[in-house]
């Protein structure tokens, strides 16, 4: 076993002992009785900002979908990256990026920049798409109430009894803060570290290189990327979990029913997902790096 591979179990074994421990922890805090008080206050879910529109609409499904595809990609890329092995071609620019003189990159960091910049195109009319239409209401939170919601919203997950709500309306405060966050915080943290690490930046600016060093602002990128990771394990456990059939439709089909077709569209995604992730075998990588340089 590589000493990644065993690294990645080892980190693994962490994670699910510090879940029990916060289980256990949850339901002893559940057990008293100015905890229950307080849960009774603050059941998990905020009331929406007036104005808050109702429902899913379809554009948010499909930049969903294609968000869970580039995402795929960069993290595969990533690891790739990360393992130091040899790539098994490199590509070349056929004229100046950014100003500098072409130089070689292995096809892995190449496809990485590649689905780097389609994510954040995709990103992009995400964003503009929110805030035009006022669907950033249900991912911003407006009151400080959603803090005291997101707790109670934890010690209910963590006790295995799921907050009372209906995503097609209104997040739980914990899903606000956390969309909050992967949004607003951990992407732009991903998009300025990667910049920072890329072609892109200005090797020639000591001034610049001394105020962002590189060492630090890579750690963060790779600790954003076990962000990533954590964030996408939990929120599709959670999905699964606390009633997939009707979470599936919100989230793939743009209703609130209890009918079988976000559960189709989800499998016919996760097909599509399977072949990119085989398709794109180091044979394909080369002929597609082939379209905008010189591959050897």
């Amino acid at each position: 076993m590589s000493s990644s591979w065993r690294r990645a179990l080892i980190g693994a074994g962490v994670i699910v002992v510090l879940a029990i421990v916060a289980s256990v922890i949850a339901f002893v805090l559940r057990a008293q009785p100015v905890v229950q008080d307080f849960m009774a206050r603050y059941p998990g879910v905020a009331e929406p900002a007036a104005g808050t529109p109702v429902g899913i609409p379809v554009w948010l499904n499909v930049t969903h979908f294609l968000n869970i595809l580039f995402l795929m990609l960069i993290i595969r890329t990533g690891l790739s990256i990360r393992s130091k092995k040899r790539p098994p071609a490199f590509w070349t620019p056929r004229r100046k990026l950014f100003g500098q003189a072409p130089q070689r990159v292995g096809i892995n960091v190449w496809l990485h920049n590649t689905v780097d910049v389609l994510w954040v195109l995709n990103g992009a009319v995400y964003l503009v798409l929110l805030f035009t239409t006022g669907q950033w209401l249900r991912v911003v939170p407006n009151s400080w109430d959603v803090f005291p919601h997101a707790a109670s919203a934890a010690l209910q997950y963590l006790t295995f009894t799921w907050p009372v709500e209906n995503p097609w309306v209104n997040y739980n405060s914990l899903q606000v803060l956390a969309y909050f966050g992967v949004t607003f915080l951990l992407a732009p943290l991903a998009i300025f570290s990667g910049l920072r690490l890329s072609r892109a930046w200005p090797l020639k600016a000591p001034h610049l290189n001394r105020w962002v060093p590189e060492k630090p602002v890579r750690w963060i990128h790779n600790v954003v990327l076990v962000l990533f990771l954590a964030f996408i394990v939990v929120h599709v456990s959670l999905v699964l979990f606390t009633g997939a059939v009707r979470n599936l439709n919100v989230m793939f089909a743009a209703n609130d029913g209890l009918s079988w077709l976000g559960t189709i569209i989800f499998v016919v995604s996760l097909a599509v997902l399977a072949g990119v992730w085989f398709a794109l075998t180091p044979r394909v990588q080369k002929r597609l790096a082939s379209l905008t340089g010189t591959v050897r």
